[in-house]
């Protein structure tokens, strides 16, 4: 084993201590990440059916098949961010800089309103090019060293674990803005009173929350410090074959990429069909914002338990008890049917209070992964792991994208009509909590059984990568 891989330096008595600084930059990385990533994983679906009028199912299979490009690009990049030789801004932070343009525009692109009167097949053409562009190349180019930065911000598992939860406010407030206000403009009357989605407004949206993804990139950027660093003295020698072998005989990376997976598919899942089913089932998009910050409030009221149920419990041991009660509340509601949307804005909120814990926590499981890796294989591989982890995470929004868009055409949603059948209508609400239940559960499932790493596991293997450090 070659000795530069075993030895993690660090680098944290030349720069300023970690700190808040640290923790609101990091906030602000993943709320440019997630202006366009919530915005694509929650609205795209409905803008091009309802705007370009492309069918649901053609929109599902795009979302899935994009996603088997990023099974290379995703693990490319990160190939690439862990060989790039560090600059004086570190190896992670410059590729941010590089990408933040990019990602910005190619969201943007996405939304374009003034192809609306191309034919067919220029559209799905123009949606499909778009969409790979943004999803396989730019947010790739940039969410992969902004996800490794966790490991080399600071060696501590509680820092690491603050970084999650501001990762995660960085979410809460993204979604919170993406929630709220994208439905109040995307959704207008049209000459009949019938709710429609706008495409102009649709654009105006993009426009705004590109803008701001790209300032909060340049914030992250000039808040952020590397300060864990691997041995620069050569190079190491490319060698992702025999490093893909040791991650999928890894059972603590294996457990979590299939726990992210299901965990996606059941959130951005109940994300999409939420737009289909406040427009048909309830008839009111009118109250989209507020359920939606009704279910984030939920989310954000566990934020000054976190640290107290990590330190009681642990990370594992919170996540899956989540997950349990709120696969629980989703199945209640598929027994129950509400017709009334306050009834399910309950449930939501519960449900939200119940998984919030697992969110808050979630990015830091990858963190912990990698440290174990290491300490099994004498490897660090942050940007590997972590393209793979993302790679992981594009597919979950894919197959959410996918799930959603043939459940809708399996049960006969008609994306020209403007009233559906009845038929239609009390089959949307059953996919709706239905996908997230079953998935929530599976979720919990994996994190409670497969998932090694529990709490008293993470306290021995940061004793052991502190000792590698000095």
């Amino acid at each position: 084993m070659d000795q530069t891989e075993l030895d993690v330096v660090s680098l944290e008595q030349d720069v300023r201590p970690f700190g808040m600084k640290d923790k609101i930059g990091y906030m602000l990385g993943n709320i440019g990440n997630d202006f366009t990533f919530q915005l694509a994983s929650t609205y795209l679906m409905i803008f091009l059916t309802n705007v370009y009028g492309i069918s649901p199912a053609f929109v599902g299979t795009l979302f899935l098949g994009a996603r088997l490009l990023d099974a290379f690009t995703d693990i490319g990049m990160g190939v690439i961010v862990d060989q790039s030789q560090p600059t004086k801004d570190g190896r992670f932070l410059p590729w941010v800089k590089r990408m933040a343009l990019p990602v910005s525009l190619a969201s943007l692109m996405m939304y374009n309103i003034f192809i609306t009167d191309w034919s067919m097949g220029a559209k799905m053409t123009y949606a499909a090019i778009t969409y790979v562009i943004w999803g396989s190349i730019t947010y790739t180019g940039i969410n992969i060293p902004y996800g490794s930065m966790a490991a080399v911000i600071s060696s501590k598992a509680a820092d690491r674990a603050a970084l999650s939860t501001f990762r995660t406010l960085g979410s809460l407030l993204a979604g919170l803005l993406v929630g709220v206000l994208v439905p109040i403009v995307i959704y207008t009357k049209d000459v009949s009173g019938n709710r429609v989605v706008n495409g102009n407004n649709f654009f105006i949206a993009a426009v705004a929350f590109s803008i701001i993804a790209f300032i909060c990139y340049m914030l992250f950027a000039k808040l952020s410090v590397e300060r864990v660093s691997l041995p620069v003295q050569e190079k190491q020698k490319l060698n992702l074959k025999d490093d893909l072998k040791d991650l999928i005989k890894d059972r603590a990376f294996i457990a979590v990429i299939l726990n992210a997976l299901l965990i996606l598919v059941a959130q951005l899942s109940a994300g999409t069909l939420n737009q289909y089913l406040f427009l048909v089932y309830f008839k009111n998009t009118a109250l989209l914002p507020l359920i939606n910050l009704i279910s984030l409030v939920g989310m954000a009221a566990m934020v000054p338990f976190v640290g107290k149920i990590t330190k009681r419990f642990g990370k594992k041991e919170g996540g899956y008890r989540g997950l349990y009660i709120a696969s629980a509340i989703y199945f209640g509601l598929f027994l129950i049917r509400p017709s009334n949307p306050w009834i399910f804005a309950i449930g939501v909120l519960f449900a939200g209070i119940a998984v919030s814990y697992y969110v808050m926590v979630s990015y830091a499981y990858i963190t912990d992964v990698s440290d174990n890796f290491q300490i099994h294989t004498g490897k660090r591989k942050d940007g590997t792991i972590y393209s793979v982890y993302s790679f992981v995470r594009k597919l979950g929004q894919a197959l959410a994208g996918g799930i959603g868009g043939w459940a809708l055409a399996f049960i006969g949603y008609n994306q020209t009509a403007l009233l559906q059948t009845a038929s239609v209508e009390s089959n949307i609400f059953l996919i709706s909590v239905g996908i997230p239940a079953v998935c929530y559960l599976l979720g919990a499932i994996v994190l409670n059984f497969l998932f090694p790493l529990n709490k008293k596991k993470i306290e021995e293997n940061e004793r052991i990568i502190q000792n590698m450090e000095h």
